[in-house]
């Protein structure tokens, strides 16, 4: 019988401590539960967990595969590599940023550090980047900008220290069960306070829901700050002593009750939010937040409420909730933002120790982080390496996204069968969950072992080995291997990060083998990351002392105001469209929907199902935008409110109709809110047409 061994579940980013046994016979993980001894999770698991790493339902790929004559057909690695590498070339000999690579939040922190390597020191384009920008990035913004470092303060030891819990535009409830049921167990002594406009599962298990008008959070946020300067409950010593730009702010405010109206909530709301950031208070935020063309604005006013209460100490804060299992690690590991360790891209010191570290030119690493995913595709790129990640389903208006990347010379690399591998010229199956050895990062900045419990299957190789193997067939010497030890590229990147903000170099896998986990940054082996920017010596009458990496040392206040709507209702799309996660739906949904796409279901409230109802055929109506159309089975919810319609995200359907602006701050995608109108399945369009 197979030995078990323990590893990190790569569901979500909770970054549970799983213990896997793989199968007596052939390949594969035969047996998943929580690991008792980890740190994170104390053996909790969730059942998603547990089933997608045992026996994930997507349709597996198992060989190389080039397209001949219009058709996909299997080939051997020696073929699609050379394929790979030839069209990947001829790209870049026409120009470096001819060439787009795309990462995802699915990869190890070392296939994530080697692909940043190549698109960046191999390559040299800017058109690199990873779908952690579609989900994380203005949070990511929001966090340099207020405290100088990509570094949420909070860790879950908080979570039970906390006097009021908020979340606001997530649903851990579906996205991050066991940090959930933390949450609701430290809730039962205190309170759970959920702001969204869908009544979603988080808001049923909350003892308040607040729901904002779809898009107006930021409006709402200065609503609640607002209150607390009229009512003088902000924290004047903490703002006095570590901030920076309060008077500017006020200055910006409007008054509590007009920017509630503004928000669509009434004062009694305002003001359950008001006392709750008056407590000690955790302030949980996702997608509905970040999902904006004012999503760094709005998660720098999420900020602003802790920075004016004083609620950054431990059992209280601003708490990112990520959601992709390794979207810290991409954004710490693979140069997509910043460099390794978060140093500044821009910074010429910075570079010069890259290229030295690498081997290459100064010159040759681009000198900005670049346009984002969307702006990539935009910029019709003669040749895409998608690396864990569907952009034919996961990037907004997903029909233009379709024909740009169709233009392009396609390489996908990915363990299961997706759109984007449909479409691809090149197609390179990688190891999945259970196969794989390296690390991950949580998002509360906890790095651990991810081991593979099972051979690799033939036929299939490793993120990391395919990275290093396309990479050093087109920059000779930028690996020192073919196929290097995980080990040595962790003891590469941890190296690189030394006297970072974000130093991960105490960090080892001989020091994760005993200690399960460590939280960075981590500066030696003895040392690791707790509450971050907040000190004193751990005595209760300690004084108090802040301090942050900005160029004053202080935490900053920001001044957004809330604006329109990119594409508000009008009386051609009269319908507000908005988007979230269903529970099987991560990821586009390839390891859950058995290589099928299955029926598209959307939430609408009975009123507004009725108003339809002349026009639905057999309870199917078409959602039509300006971009495209999709036809959905309807469920009759009154948690969505009237004049809603709800979509998965992550549904291949979906993304016909979001829309493509972008934060100008993150470039992070608008996909919670457009105008969108219902019609008889009958007059669907394969691409709708502006009226």
């Amino acid at each position: 019988m197979s030995d078990w061994v323990p590893t990190t579940c790569m569901r979500c980013a909770v970054g549970c401590g799983h213990m896997q046994r793989g199968a007596d016979i052939g390949y594969g993980v035969d047996m998943v539960r929580g690991d008792a001894a980890h740190p994170v999770n104390q053996g909790l698991a969730c059942a998603r967990g547990i089933q997608e790493s045992r026996d994930p339902d997507g349709k597996w790929l198992s060989r190389p595969l080039v397209r001949d004559d219009g058709e996909l057909r299997t080939t051997t690695w020696d073929v699609a590599l050379a394929r790979a590498t030839q069209g990947l070339r001829e790209a870049h000999e026409r120009d470096p940023d001819s060439v787009a690579v795309l990462g995802s939040g699915q990869q190890t922190n070392e296939a994530a550090y080697a692909l940043g390597k190549v698109a960046r020191g191999g390559f040299g384009t800017r058109n690199y980047d990873a779908n952690t920008t579609l989900c994380m990035a203005s949070a990511v913004t929001a966090y340099y900008q207020a405290f100088g470092s990509d570094a949420p303060p909070c860790t879950y030891d908080d979570i039970e220290d906390a006097e009021r819990h908020v979340v606001w535009g997530a649903n851990p409830a579906v996205a991050h069960p066991v940090m959930f049921r933390w949450i609701s167990e430290a809730a039962e002594q205190t309170e759970l306070i959920t702001v969204d406009p869908i009544r979603s599962e988080t808001a049923e298990n909350s003892d308040h829901h607040v729901a904002p008008d779809p898009g107006k959070d930021l409006a709402l946020a200065r609503a609640v700050l607002a209150l607390l300067v009229e009512t003088d409950r902000v924290d004047e010593a903490f703002v006095e002593a570590a901030t920076d730009g309060f008077e500017e702010l006020l200055a910006t405010l409007p008054t509590a009750a007009e920017a509630a109206e503004d928000a669509g909530v009434a004062m009694d709301d305002v003001e359950l939010l008001a006392d709750a950031m008056d407590h000690r208070a955790l302030l949980y935020w996702g997608m509905g937040i970040n999902q904006h063309v004012q999503g760094t604005e709005t998660a720098r006013a999420l900020v602003d409420l802790t920075l004016a209460t004083g609620n950054l100490r431990p059992g209280g804060g601003p708490f990112s909730l990520t959601g992709q299992a390794n979207s810290m690690g991409t954004r710490i590991c693979s140069s997509k933002g910043s460099w390794p360790g978060q140093r500044a891209f821009g910074d010429p010191d910075h570079r010069r120790l890259v290229a030295e570290e690498w081997g290459v030119p100064v010159d040759r690493l681009p000198d900005d982080t670049g346009p984002g995913p969307v702006g990539m595709l935009e910029d019709g790129p003669d040749a895409v390496w998608a690396v864990a990640t569907n952009p034919v389903a996961g990037m907004p208006e997903a029909d233009s996204a379709r024909t740009q990347l169709e233009d392009a010379f396609l390489v996908a690399q990915d363990a299961f069968h997706t759109e984007t591998t449909d479409l691809a010229d090149v197609v390179l199956p990688a190891a999945t969950w259970g196969e794989s050895e390296g690390t991950t990062t949580n998002m509360e900045r906890t790095i651990s072992r991810v081991r593979a419990a099972t051979d690799v299957p033939s036929g299939v190789r490793t993120d990391l080995d395919i990275i290093a193997t396309v990479g050093s067939r087109l920059f000779p010497g930028l690996f020192e291997s073919t196929s290097p030890e995980p080990s040595d590229v962790f003891a590469e990147f941890a190296g690189l990060t030394e006297g970072t903000v974000a130093d991960c170099s105490g960090i080892t896998y001989e020091r994760l083998d005993g200690s399960h986990a460590v939280r960075w940054p981590a500066a030696d082996e003895e040392s690791s990351g707790g509450y971050r920017y907040y000190e004193n010596d751990g005595e209760m009458d300690a004084a108090e002392s802040w301090s942050f990496p900005t160029a004053t040392g202080n935490a900053q206040f920001s001044t957004g105001r809330q604006h329109e709507l990119p594409e508000p209702t009008d009386e051609s799309y009269p319908l507000t469209l908005t988007t979230a996660r269903e529970a099987d739906g991560y990821n586009t949904g390839v390891r859950s929907r058995g290589g099928a796409t299955g029926p598209l279901v959307a939430r609408i409230h009975p009123d507004t199902a009725g108003l339809h109802a002349d026009r639905a055929v057999r309870n199917r109506l078409t959602v039509v935008s300006r971009r495209g159309s999709a036809t959905v089975h309807i469920d009759r919810d009154e948690g969505v409110p009237r004049g809603m319609v709800w979509l998965p995200i992550h549904h291949p359907a979906t993304n016909r109709l979001t829309l493509s602006e972008c934060d100008p701050e993150s470039d992070e995608p608008h996909f919670k809110q457009c105008a969108v109108k219902l019609v008889a399945p009958e007059t669907e369009l394969s691409t709708a047409r502006s009226d």
